[in-house]
């Protein structure tokens, strides 16, 4: 699982202020810990930044390059800012990201094609984003991989994205991303590499809840065949979910649970909760997330307490 750091964020005001500050060393030690904790990527997320965005790109890409080598994963609708970000890149950088708009796909194709640049593609038309995974790989075939060919960018460069959704007003797009996945991975030959902006799957939901939302979905969609993900790697929970599945380690009763809930999609089947013994409140607390994320029982903020 190729895990791509999410913390430099513009929504984040502490990102934010030190953006417009030029506070390099509050970037930089952002930077190192996510790398620390177990990014192997990390997301430069400026926001649109009209303007000034050639500029902002190229100094969070310098900041970043004197105190870690790892890739960048350059976020902007700004095309001129990720072309200012992709002169400086030490190693093959993402752009995030496009969509199959024409417009879209006009501005972030060729710069894909000319830096030789890996790109997220997101399965969203200009007309919205369907409901089911169907529709989803029609976006990628019909739209995406066809762009790719026009514009000469190789398959292997590109990761495609289902889009996930925050399960809280759209919770039947999660099991509909989860068969988008796998279908993403069987149908093509060579299989198409993935990702997906994990945190999104529990926005809205109350703090206490994000976390076992966003892992129980990860190993679901590892299971699916996932290939990265952009993420929080300072929860160490989830962290600890990736090596489990990576490490097959079945050592404590939430691993085996984990493992379980992994084959169990990786082979296209029913995940049978019976091994969990709920008197446990984590083994607990994973059922009743698989149980929401699979739209068998109404997401309500409280769904862990019910």
């Amino acid at each position: 699982m190729l895990v791509i750091g999410e913390c430099i964020h513009v929504i984040s005001r502490r990102v934010r202020d030190a953006i417009e500050a030029r506070d390099k060393a509050f970037i930089q030690n952002l930077a190192v810990r996510q790398v620390e904790k177990g990014a192997h990527m990390l997301d430069l997320n400026i926001g649109p930044q009209k303007k000034a965005g050639p500029e902002v790109m190229s100094w969070m890409v310098d900041t970043i390059q004197e105190v870690t080598d790892v890739p960048l994963s350059l976020d902007t609708t700004n095309a001129a800012a990720i072309e200012a970000g992709l002169k400086l890149c030490k190693k093959k950088a993402i752009i995030n990201s496009t969509t199959a708009a024409p417009e879209r796909l006009a501005l972030t194709m060729p710069l894909a094609a000319k830096y030789n640049a890996n790109i997220i593609a997101l399965a969203l038309r200009a007309t919205g984003l369907p409901v089911s995974a169907d529709a989803r790989v029609e976006i990628v075939a019909d739209d995406l991989m066809s762009a790719a060919a026009e514009y000469s960018v190789p398959l292997e460069n590109i990761y495609f994205d289902p889009l996930v959704m925050t399960v809280n007003g759209t919770q039947e797009h999660a099991p509909e991303v989860v068969k988008a996945t796998r279908m993403l991975k069987q149908m093509f030959d060579p299989p198409l590499k993935t990702t997906c902006g994990l945190s999104n799957v529990s926005n809205g939901a109350p703090p206490e809840v994000r976390p076992v939302l966003n892992r129980v979905f990860l190993v679901m969609l590892m299971g699916a065949g996932m290939d990265s993900a952009i993420l929080d790697p300072f929860d160490d929970k989830l962290m600890e979910a990736i090596r489990i599945i990576e490490n097959r380690d079945d050592s404590t009763p939430v691993g085996r649970l984990y493992l379980a809930l992994h084959d169990a999609y990786a082979a296209g089947e029913e995940f049978d909760p019976s091994i969990a013994d709920m008197s446990d409140p984590d083994q607990r607390d994973i059922v009743k997330t698989v149980r929401v994320l699979e739209n068998k029982v109404i997401y309500a903020h409280s769904y862990l307490q019910l």
